[in-house]
């Protein structure tokens, strides 16, 4: 006989006269011809007759069964991976993927603090320079020159160099160009103008790269969840920047919220470049048990639409162009982005020029509906997440959250036009924004691989 000691990652239940008691470790004597017979060997690893040691942690997808006879104690391994593989939910939040996915979040709250601050801005800029309506949104625009471009640039560089490189330099870029926005201003409208350009030609590769490191660090029945969590910071960030902003520049000045959301970028940066990796497998905290269990869920067959097999190079850009799915994506995303950057571009002057309201009212209202899509967001994304898992095929979880995401706000929209108050306008606006959410677990999340 031989004897064990079993440590779990999680408690063992052992069933001793019809109960079951849970117990963080356990000897137990057992002879030295294994008693249970496994077709599945590579389950089982460490597993010393001699030493008698065996390491639940490494034993994974495993339970193990005690039972309890007049004459001696005996057990036996039965094969259960759902129930070890599924990590529970205090595992998950405190795992090192979502500390990744956290940081994102953090990266793209500044992405758009740093965009957002403008729309704030640009009242007491016109007021200042006398500029025309017309003429404020031809700089609010000045962003979009350079962000047109960028993603496609910022998706190259990070199937290339990976995520981590190019969001370190895309956060570092707009920083900088954020930080500098008060010189510019003071030197010609044209530094102005090409500022903003700046700022939305490093603001492009934050998606791209959010999309890489999501696909590298979390399997596909977790990716709608950690987008959700990405683009909560997302959205988060239109909040902060519209409600600290008007704060800000009632102590510091118009430049106020520039220069502390430039510093910020760079202290996050070097967090970033510390804390973090572009794969797991070279991240030197994650644990064997979270390492071996996002690979092994990463090669596990889903229920697709259509089979494919995937690329291993970049495909050429007019094959791309051939395909329905590329263009299927491109709409959607057009779609989605031209409503979301109207309304965040525009909500503030708005609320300020058709309910006249004051500046810092004004980023209230408007923050509001972006608060609240942080949210959604992630319900969204758990309800995917739990569609696939209950065995929806991807494209058809995909299709249904796309259709939410854009159906819902165009009825809020509608609605919109007969509000006759601010507070009105503003939950019309929030039923709008918040449902548009679900755009995030359909077209966004459907670019990973």
């Amino acid at each position: 006989m031989s004897s064990c000691s079993l440590s779990p990652y999680r408690p063992i239940y052992v069933h001793i006269n019809n109960k079951f008691i849970g117990i963080k470790s356990i000897n137990l004597q057992f002879s030295s011809q294994f008693p249970y017979k496994s077709t599945n060997r590579k389950l089982f690893r460490n597993v010393s007759s001699n030493s008698g040691s065996v390491g639940l942690r490494t034993i994974v997808g495993c339970r193990v069964r005690t039972g309890v006879s007049s004459n001696d104690k005996s057990f036996d391994l039965a094969p259960n991976e759902d129930e070890a593989l599924a990590p529970n939910f205090l595992e998950f939040i405190t795992s090192e993927r979502v500390k990744v996915v956290s940081m994102l979040a953090l990266a793209l709250a500044l992405c758009n603090a740093d965009r957002v601050v403008m729309s704030v801005a640009i009242v007491p800029l016109s007021l200042a320079h006398g500029w025309s309506r017309s003429f404020s949104g031809i700089v609010q625009s000045s962003f979009l020159w350079g962000y047109l471009v960028s993603p496609i640039a910022g998706g190259t560089l990070v199937d290339y160099y990976g995520g981590k490189i190019i969001m370190a330099w895309g956060v570092a870029l707009w920083s900088l160009a954020t930080f500098l926005t008060p010189w510019a201003a003071d030197t010609s409208l044209l530094a102005l103008l090409a500022m903003r350009a700046v700022v939305g030609l490093a603001e492009g590769v934050a998606l791209p790269a959010m999309n890489n490191m999501v696909a590298r660090w979390f399997p596909q029945t977790e990716r709608a969840r950690a987008v959700a969590i990405a683009m909560g910071g997302f959205t988060s960030g239109n909040a902060i920047g519209l409600v600290l902003s008007p704060i800000l520049m009632s102590q510091a000045g118009i430049f106020g919220p520039f220069v502390i959301f430039g510093l910020s970028g760079f202290l996050w940066v070097l967090v970033w470049l510390s804390a973090t990796s572009s794969t797991p497998d070279r991240h030197p905290q994650i644990s064997k048990y979270e390492l071996e269990y996002i690979l092994r869920e990463k090669q596990k067959p889903l229920l697709m639409g259509n089979k494919h097999k995937p690329a291993t190079v970049i495909p050429p850009f007019r094959r791309l162009l051939s395909k329905m799915p590329t263009w299927s994506i491109i709409v959607a995303n057009a779609m989605h982005s031209w409503g979301f950057f109207v309304i965040l571009s525009w909500m503030p002057i708005y609320f300020n020029f058709v309910y006249h309201i004051d500046l810092r009212q004004a980023s209230w209202f408007s923050a509001v509906p972006w608060s609240v899509m942080a949210f959604t967001g992630y319900l969204g994304g758990l309800l995917s997440d739990m569609l696939i898992q209950r065995g929806t095929s991807v494209t058809l979880t995909r299709k249904i959250l796309q259709s939410i995401g854009f159906i819902a706000p165009g009825i809020a929209l509608i609605g919109l036009t007969a509000a006759k108050s601010p507070v009105m306008a503003s939950a019309w606006l929030t039923l709008a924004i918040g449902m548009k959410s679900f755009s995030h677990s359909g077209f966004l999340v459907n670019l990973q691989v």
